[in-house]
Parts: C-alpha cells; sequence; structure tokens
C-alpha cells in the first residue's frame, strides 16, 4: 500500500475549516466581532472571543449582551454552542484562524491611529503557531497588513503563504439594519499570497453567502475605503445642496424625494446635523494621509470632509436665528436634543454629531438635556463628558424646553406630540414634511 502524501500546512487548516474542527478566535468582540462571532457558533464551529474588556467577557460569559440588537437569547445559544469568552492573550494558541476587529480611529491631528491594531496583534504574536491564519478586518490604509502585520509575523520565524496565513477582509456591519445580517453582507477577501487567499476563502466561505475574492490585501483594504468614501463625498454633496437650498428657501427633503423617482442615475442620500459613527467621518482621512505619501493630494475627500465636519456649526447658526427671531439667545435657552446616538433605531454614539451639537450649545450657555430611548444615560466616553440621563417625552416636558432640536430621528419618539406641545423645533433630519409654525428646518 503507497504512503499517503503528507498534508501541507493550507491543506490541513482547509480541511479543518470544511469539516467544522477548527476553532475561530474572534479578538476585539464590539460590533464588528461579536456579530461574526455568532455566525461562526451557528453554522457549527467553536468560538474562543478575546477581547481586554473583562466587563465584556464577564457579560458574555453569563449570556448576557452589551449590544441594543444582539439579544442575550443569541448569547446563550452561543455559548451552548462552545462559544466562550476570555481576556487571556494566551489563549490565542488555540485558535486555528484569528480575526482581528478592533477600532482604527484617527489621533489628535486626524492621522491614522493603528495603536489598537498594532497593540492587538503585538499581544497575540508570542502566543501564534504554524498552522494559523491571521485575518485583520479594522478598516486602515491600502499597505497596512503588508508594511505592518506581516513583518511582525516573519519576525517570529513564520513563513507567510507557507506556514502561517495573512488576508484582509474588511467588515461590512451596519448596526440597525434589518434588511441584512453577518451572513448575507458579501465578504471581500484579499491574501499576502494566493496560498493565504485560498486560506481566507475557506475560512469565510462556511460562514457568509458569498465571499468576493480580489487580488491583494491593499486592493481589499482600498475596496473598504473606496465604499465609505462614495457616502462621504455624496454626503457632503447633499449637505451642500442643503445649504443652497436653504438660502433659495427650497425644502431639499422635498428636493430629494422628487430627484429619487428617476429609476437610474441618481442615488437618494440624505442631509443631517454631520456625520457619526467608526467609518464615515474617519476611514477618508486614511486615504488622504496615504495618499500624501505618493505625493497627492486628495481634494475631493477633503473638501467632502470639510463640509461634513462644519454641519453642526450650520445646524446651530439656524437655531440661533431661530430664537433671535423669538427675542431669545442661545445663551439661558433650555435645548433638548432628540437623539444622541449617531444614526437612527441604534444605541451606537460614535462620532455622534450631537454630542457635538451638545457641547457647542453648552459653550454658548444654553443649558443642554437629551432624549434617546437606546441610551437612557449618557455613558462614560474618551472626549466627552455630560451628567446626564434621558428625559422621557410628554406634554409637559417638551413644552418646559425653550427648542427642541431633532438630530437624531428614532422611530420611537412621537413626533405628532413633539409638534404639538414644543415651542420651537429645528429639524435636522426632514422628519416634518409640511410646514409648521413652530418647525424650522436645518
Amino acid at each position: 500500500m503507497r504512503d499517503e502524501v503528507p498534508k501541507t500546512c493550507l491543506e490541513k487548516l482547509q480541511a479543518r475549516f470544511a469539516d467544522r474542527s477548527a476553532v475561530i478566535g474572534i479578538v476585539g468582540l464590539g460590533y464588528v466581532g461579536l456579530p461574526l462571532t455568532l455566525r461562526y457558533a451557528a453554522v457549527g464551529f467553536r468560538v474562543l472571543g478575546i477581547d481586554i474588556d473583562e466587563a465584556k467577557v464577564a457579560r458574555l460569559n453569563a449570556g448576557a449582551s452589551y449590544i441594543e440588537h444582539i439579544k442575550p437569547d443569541q448569547i446563550a445559544t452561543a455559548r451552548a454552542a462552545g462559544f466562550e469568552a476570555t481576556s487571556d492573550f494566551r489563549r490565542a494558541a488555540e485558535a486555528d484562524a484569528l480575526i482581528i476587529c478592533v477600532p482604527t480611529p484617527l489621533n489628535a491631528y486626524r492621522e491614522p491611529d493603528l495603536s489598537f491594531v498594532l497593540g492587538t496583534t503585538d499581544a497575540l504574536l508570542p502566543h501564534m503557531r504554524v498552522g494559523q491564519l491571521l485575518s485583520l478586518e479594522s478598516t486602515t490604509y491600502p499597505g497596512t497588513t503588508e508594511e505592518e502585520l506581516r513583518p511582525r509575523l516573519e519576525a517570529r520565524g513564520l513563513t507567510v503563504g507557507v506556514n502561517v496565513f495573512l488576508v484582509f477582509s474588511p467588515e461590512r456591519e451596519d448596526p440597525g439594519n434589518s434588511r441584512f445580517e453577518t451572513r448575507t453582507i458579501p465578504k471581500v477577501c484579499g491574501g499576502s499570497t494566493p496560498a493565504c487567499l485560498q486560506a481566507g476563502l475557506s475560512l469565510y466561505g462556511p460562514a457568509i453567502d458569498q465571499v468576493v475574492p480580489v487580488s491583494s490585501t491593499r486592493a481589499a483594504e482600498l475596496t473598504k475605503l473606496l465604499e465609505n468614501i462614495h457616502r462621504a463625498v455624496n454626503i457632503g454633496l447633499v449637505n451642500e445642496m442643503k445649504i443652497i437650498a436653504d438660502r433659495m428657501n427650497i425644502d431639499i427633503h422635498e428636493v430629494i424625494r422628487a430627484a429619487a423617482t428617476k429609476p437610474f442615475g441618481f442615488t437618494a442620500y440624505y442631509p443631517g446635523p454631520g456625520l457619526g459613527g467608526h467609518c464615515i467621518p474617519i476611514d477618508p482621512f486614511y486615504l488622504t494621509w496615504k495618499a500624501r505619501q505618493y505625493g497627492l493630494h486628495t481634494r475631493f475627500i477633503e473638501l467632502a470632509g470639510e463640509i461634513n465636519s462644519e454641519m453642526p456649526h450650520w445646524v446651530v447658526g439656524k437655531l440661533t436665528d431661530a430664537l433671535n427671531a423669538r427675542a431669545r439667545s442661545v445663551k439661558g435657552s433650555r435645548v433638548l436634543v432628540l437623539g444622541i446616538a449617531y444614526k437612527q433605531d441604534v444605541e451606537d454614539m460614535r462620532e455622534s454629531p450631537s454630542v457635538e451639537l451638545m457641547e457647542i450649545l453648552r459653550d454658548k450657555g444654553a443649558l443642554v438635556d437629551y432624549s434617546d430611548p437606546h441610551v437612557p444615560v449618557f455613558p462614560r466616553m474618551r472626549e466627552h463628558h455630560f451628567d446626564l440621563s434621558s428625559v422621557a417625552l410628554s406634554a409637559h416636558s417638551l413644552a418646559t424646553y425653550d427648542l427642541v432640536l431633532i438630530a437624531t430621528s428614532h422611530s420611537a419618539f412621537d413626533y405628532a406630540l413633539i409638534a404639538k406641545h414644543a415651542r420651537l423645533i429645528i429639524d435636522t433630519r426632514g422628519v416634518y414634511k409640511h410646514a409648521l409654525p413652530n418647525v424650522v428646518k436645518a
């Protein structure tokens, strides 16, 4: 009987993904990592979640959730399937694949801050072994995977594409969007080598309906930036159009609704008080920073960023004018901000323009409160602090404020009640389609 040909590291790893015997390590259990964890657990993998936040780890192991749209029964189901959370990075050796899902913010100079990615990678490296796959999902500039992660792996004596595998596969989560889930959102994947790409496709294939291969990690990194810059630029355009329409006394939301009836060549984007979330306000600056290394100036992208960044100040200007027209100043006025999450029907406050609006108003002497059914208490944030709890909306509470500012249009708000009892409303989201005497569009 002929001897069986020994399997390569890639073949062994692919076999473990195929028969679900692989252990999937998810590093960073936030809005990206936790949904991915649940998906892998649902298709039969044992999942090891790693996070430095011991409070998160304890809650998950107790079957609790800290993300509003992820319910405790989903955590309990994953736990029953073998999911375990830990803050012990030594356990990374147990995993066949390690997927990094940590933040990539900007520093004070609006330059990429890779400290979370690099700190996480450096914490994993001492415990990595032959035969593992490392995937980065954090949005970053083209070249990060090759220039930062690959040298770190090779410094450990591992050979990328031979006995360890490296891919970049950008996250595409949209918290609170019920039309899409982790399984149904196509997954882009680029490998450091052809063998790495094959390993990455084998990792994501069992969990995601469609995996889209690209030629390199750099192409995958730029794909995610293009997606988010596309949104940032178009939102910047419609925000500028809002300013023009306002000066011409035209309702921009009416114009967008009319334009959206065209069945081709137009995609509706909607203005607001600024940009929020972990992607759109941040990701374009990753590309502008990297482009400068190639002697390029990304004027179009930066202009959109400037317009979007100025929107909170423009809204406050409209608010000031509206109060002045009623013989009131901002200083001393009681202002209720409706919705402090960055988008509708979620609790996520990352980069929320509502918080910037609150700070500008507070600095001008306004007495600021907020109401948000998804954020009962203003959370601890690195750069912002308000010692506030959400105000319950009622006829009486609304009537006590000089002005109500609609910053995030949550579905739970009773807009008829608000219109009936608020003295003055600044509507930044186009909630009210028809003219009302106490509503100012902004």
